[in-house]
């Protein structure tokens, strides 16, 4: 039937199983506390008066659960809650929704001829279920058609005419009956289009036209498109052509003859996507003239009233035919159209998604040609679906208690509200009264329970409330009995009587066989409590409360003992301490000894988590009576009030001590800049916390652009002493921003810095600060060229910072000054054909701004450019060295003006131009050269010329050189070799050059020791040498031919293994047999791998 019911934990503590069991037994009635559970939840344990229980809506989201009931209390919610934490099994209640039907669709054409409305529902006794069609009860009997399975309804070879509308389900227990909300099942199908041929349509060129689709039944909604000739070629939209999904058909503002052909409507369901084609519909021109210029005519647009509901896309249709083809635009009367608004299919659609409330009003859209303009408005009104505010909630009542349930609920239109008990409409008469959303019913009575449903709706939907009446009635019943209460010696003390029962009972105590009278000491409260004040000794013993109604009567026996107050001290009540250090609170606790004591520490109200805090704070039980706080590596916030809470089951003490922690300061208050100037700021602070220890100092920080963050200004006075709230920042830069903050020190350290000033600037001022590193020299023949370090933005003290270069040629009397006005520049230069190179100035460069002229730097000699080398490098000499390289050697020119910093050699081939040749520059000022990468057996010629930063001197006259032949291609071939011990014997044929290549001069061998950096090498003018091997390992041997080209091809590798002792002999082709006259250690097999050249 529905989700079976788990076990509600009993998480209470019973005082006697026996007590516990009679009380479930004396209750003759099932009408106790009804514990409500969420569907998704497992268990919960909620008040036995007001319970939230599910909600429905049509078609909305079930919204979340109210909060608990306010309803007075009534008696029987008074008993000891043990009772309240039952297994669900044994609680009866009314039904409650866990699923509700919900609006479908389904497609005719399905394979499954099967439509299942799906309704489950909670309850004890479970419940059983009906339908309704439309209103009318389904009969599974009369029409086999209709089925049940558990609560859901089974409609087989469903069909649009008697099956289509709203269904309602029904769910009855014992306790009442409740209507789920409608839901609405609808088909989904789509004919086909009629086969009746269509005529065609015949229209000049310029002229509009409107094609007719004329769609086929169907349900619900469908996409319209257009086939142009032949399927899949569709009609395009664009603003000539647009297809209303509202009317199907399409429209043509103006005819080309490119439009001639015949047009196929096609139609897709938006559910089962089954699609139809109608009959072609030809279209064709006439031949009778071209259709002139016409205003534009709308031909389709939205409707004069539009209705939306809350958060759908809203499209807005509006086409026109005319000659030129109109535009479209769109406004909103008395508004602005939404920004999330988007023009689709050439503006011809105005969507507005998530619709709103505030979206809603009058908009207009108009077609405009040059032919003039038409326009058309329409109403966008958006409703809502109710939605609901307040509900109602189970409720549980004494007979003749007065019943108040009020809904409430949102939507446009506003809701009307109208309640239904156990599935029946409510009307106000007699003691019932209903007023919109409220319910009341004054003294209710057993035939007042039952399901009650408060329906919110609107011409748009309906929600439903629902919550369950319970009048309850019972003899009294007692939880825990009997009830042991200790009291304090001098102190009130009060026992309560909560008996379980409905209606009220009556109660009377009393003590012994006597009852008991109210005096002075004695009370009996309004809520049947027996208050004694100022207990004794005397005051021991049994009481009894005594409960009864008309189902019965319950006695419960108080059991009172009376204990000595307890006294708890707390030690030292008051202490110092300073940050860092360490201290331990006592807690003593004086009391009754036959009662167990507890104890919990407290800081500033808030008891202590040891878990948590436990790196400082440390629980230590010394006695049974006695415990320790000890508070570790103490920190300012550790500061405060200490409380011990001792507790027995009499009495409870609480007692305090205060902890005073030194530390540094805090920060201080807001920093206000009272007065500034170019060089000092006022500041005033006001004073932070001391922190139990007087403030000796502050320190004045300030914090610029140009700052390495934060840095300690002089002050006046100084220094600044604990007493004072203001001083005055010194020696600051003109015309920089700052900001301020301020650090108190006392005895025990500096505190945290207060929050920074707003950011000032300092006034304006002459600069004092001249250019730094003033320099120069270089540059063009004739130029003087002066450098500095420009002067930074911190120190230019003002705007209008610029620059003043002053010089003068050396052992003249007036100085020339120019204005440079860049603050950034660093580089002046001065040009004058009269003097000579390396013409020595004094030159000095100041600074001025909008205040005026600032200091200049000291004067340092300077002297004039000497213009770039004036000569050309003598005695240049190239030969060749091999066949890719020629050195060049040449002598620098004559010392002057001029000198070079460097030397460029060019050199190109013979028969080439120069200006393709390459250029290769020194290092410094060597005068030698090698140039690489060259040709063989080629003629070179090359120059050489001077250059330094000025620019280059003359080329030199040009020199030729001739490289060398190219060496041997040709390797060295079958070498072979003997060894014996740490010697090798080893042999080659010799190699031979070709016409085109260098002689041979001789060999170069190559021994490398597999693993190690180190290569021997050697020489030799005969194709054969002696080796020696410097110790045991693998050894590779290469051979090349020596040319006056350079270095021929590597040889194969050569790979010998050996230790020492071993002789072996052998070549590239086999290993040979050695004679047996030598004497052998071992043999070693060698062999000749060919390898890459190296």
């Amino acid at each position: 039937m529905g989700s079976p019911w788990k076990p509600f934990l009993l998480l209470s503590v019973i005082s006697g199983l026996s007590d516990f069991a009679r009380a479930v037994a004396a209750r003759p009635i099932s009408y106790a506390a009804v514990l409500r559970m969420k569907a998704d939840r497992s268990s919960s344990v909620l008040s036995p008066r007001s319970i939230p229980r599910q909600h429905s809506s049509g078609g909305l989201a079930t919204p979340d659960w109210p909060a608990f009931s306010s309803h007075p209390l009534s008696a029987l919610s008074l008993l000891s809650s043990q009772e309240d934490y039952r297994s669900e099994e044994s609680e009866e209640f009314g039904p409650v929704f866990i699923q509700e039907p919900d609006d479908a669709i389904f497609p005719l054409d399905s394979d499954e001829k099967k439509v299942v409305m799906h309704c489950e529902a909670r309850g004890n006794p479970p419940p059983t279920y009906s339908w309704y069609i439309n209103g009318t009860e389904v009969d599974s009997d009369a029409d086999y058609r209709y089925s049940f399975i558990d609560g859901n309804l089974i409609i087989a070879n469903a069909s649009e005419i008697t099956d289509f509308g709203k269904y309602q389900c029904k769910a009855v227990n014992s306790f009442g009956t409740v209507l789920s909300r409608d839901a609405l099942l609808q088909f989904a199908y789509l004919r086909a289009f009629s086969p009746k041929t269509r005529g065609g349509v015949s229209v000049r060129e310029g002229q509009g036209v409107v094609l007719i689709c004329t769609p086929p039944p169907h349900s619900p909604e469908i996409i319209y498109s257009w086939v142009f000739n032949e399927f899949p070629s569709f009609v395009a939209e664009d603003s000539r052509r647009f297809i209303s999904q509202d009317t199907g058909n399409l429209y043509i503002s103006k005819v080309q003859p490119s439009d001639v052909g015949s047009y196929i409507c096609l139609v897709k369901n938006t559910v089962t996507n089954a699609k139809v084609l109608s009959p072609p519909t030809p279209l064709t021109l006439k031949t009778d003239g071209v259709m002139g210029e016409y205003e534009p005519k709308i031909e389709v647009h939205f409707p004069t009233s539009v209705l939306a509901a809350k958060g759908v896309i809203v499209r807005l249709e509006c086409f026109a035919l005319g000659n030129p083809v109109p535009t479209i635009t769109w406004r909103k009367i008395n508004g602005n159209i939404p920004k999330k608004a988007r023009l689709r299919k050439s503006q011809a659609v105005l969507e507005i998604p998530n619709i709103q409330l505030e979206d809603s009003g009058t908009y207009e859209c108009k077609a405009e040609n040059p032919r003039g303009g038409t326009a058309f408005k329409g109403h966008l009104q958006v409703y809502t679906l109710p939605q609901w505010v307040r509900m109602i909630n189970d409720t549980q009542m004494d007979s003749g208690e007065k019943l108040q349930w009020e809904c409430k609920a949102t939507g446009r239109p506003r809701p009307t509200y109208r309640w239904l008990r156990n599935g029946l409409p409510l009307t106000p008469q007699g003691r019932l009264e209903i007023v919109n959303g409220e319910l009341t019913v004054h003294k209710v009575q057993q035939t007042d329970s039952g399901m009650y449903q408060c329906v919110a709706e609107n011409k748009y939907g309906a929600i439903y409330s629902n919550a369950e009446l319970k009048i309850l009635a019972s003899a009294p019943v007692f939880v825990p009995n009997p009830v042991r209460v200790i009291a304090t010696l001098g102190k009130d003390v009060s026992l309560e009587c909560k008996p379980r029962a409905s209606p009220k009972p009556r109660i009377t105590w009393k003590r012994g066989d006597r009852r008991i009278q109210p005096n002075k000491r004695i009370m009996l409260l309004r809520n049947n409590t027996l208050k004694i004040v100022n207990s004794s000794r005397a005051d021991e013993g049994n009481y009894v409360c005594r409960a009864e109604n008309q189902l019965g009567s319950a006695e419960m026996t108080a059991i009172l003992w009376v204990k000595e107050a307890m006294r708890v001290v707390l030690s030292p009540s008051r202490v110092e301490v300073t940050v860092g250090e360490s201290v331990v609170l006592s807690c003593k606790a004086t009391h009754d000894t036959s009662l167990d004591v507890a104890f919990q520490w407290f800081f500033n109200q808030r008891p202590i988590n040891f878990q948590h805090d436990g790196g400082h704070f440390e629980y230590i039980q010394t006695q049974s009576s006695t415990v320790d706080l000890m508070i570790r590596s103490i920190l300012l916030k550790h500061a405060g009030k200490y409380g011990c809470r001792a507790q027995t089951s009499a009495d409870t003490v609480f007692a305090e001590a205060e902890l005073l922690v030194r530390g540094p300061p805090g920060p201080p208050g807001v920093v206000i800049v009272e007065e500034i100037t170019d060089t000092t700021a006022t500041l005033s602070w006001t004073r932070g916390l001391d922190n139990h220890s007087p403030i000796s100092t502050y320190n004045l920080q300030a914090r610029s652009p140009f700052s390495l963050g934060w840095q300690t200004v002089k002050t006046d006075p100084d220094p600044v002493t604990g007493d004072l709230e203001s001083a005055m920042a010194v020696e600051l830069n003109p015309w920089v921003e700052y900001e301020f903050r301020v650090v108190a020190s006392n005895a025990i350290g500096t505190g945290d810095p207060s929050a920074p000033s707003r950011g000032v600037r300092t006034k304006e001022a002459v600069p004092s600060v001249a250019p730094a590193n003033v320099s120069g020299g270089n540059g063009r023949r004739h130029e003087l060229v002066i450098s500095w370090e420009p002067v930074s933005e911190e120190f230019q003290n003002g705007e209008g910072f610029g620059y003043i270069v002053a010089f003068r040629a050396n052992g003249t009397r007036g100085w020339k000054e120019k204005m440079v006005t860049s603050a950034d520049s660093t580089m002046y230069k001065y040009r004058d054909e009269t003097f000579p190179p390396l013409t020595p100035f004094e030159v000095k460069v100041g600074v001025y701004n909008n205040k005026g002229d600032g200091p200049f730097s000291k004067v340092v000699i300077i002297h004039s450019a000497e213009g770039e080398p004036r000569e050309a490098p003598s005695d240049v000499k190239a030969y060749s060295i091999s066949s890719s390289e020629i050195r060049v050697t040449w002598k620098p020119p004559n010392p002057g003006p001029g000198k070079p910093r460097g030397y460029e050699v060019s050199y190109w081939k013979d028969m080439e131009q120069e200006e393709s040749g390459k250029k290769q520059r020194t290092v410094k000022n060597e005068t030698s050269m090698v140039l690489t990468g060259l040709e063989g057996n080629s003629v070179y010629l090359i120059t050489v010329k001077g250059f330094n930063s000025i620019g280059q001197g003359p080329a030199s006259a040009a020199v030729t050189a001739k490289t060398r032949k190219a060496p041997p291609a040709q390797s060295p071939t079958n070498l072979m070799w003997i060894q014996e011990g740490n010697n090798v014997s080893l042999s080659w044929d010799p190699v031979k050059a070709k016409d085109n290549e260098s002689d041979v001069i001789g060999y170069m061998v190559l021994l490398k020791q597999e693993g190690r950096g180190h290569n021997q090498v050697t020489r030799t003018i005969n194709p054969s040498t002696m080796l020696s091997l410097p110790e045991g390992g693998t050894y590779i041997i290469e051979v090349r031919a020596l040319s006056e080209g350079g270095e021929g091809a590597v040889s194969s590798q050569v790979r010998v293994v050996t230790s020492s002792g071993v002789r072996a002999k052998s070549n590239q082709c086999s290993v040979h047999c050695l004679p047996q006259s030598l004497t052998w250690t071992s043999l070693l097999l060698v062999l000749l791998v060919p390898s890459a050249s190296w």
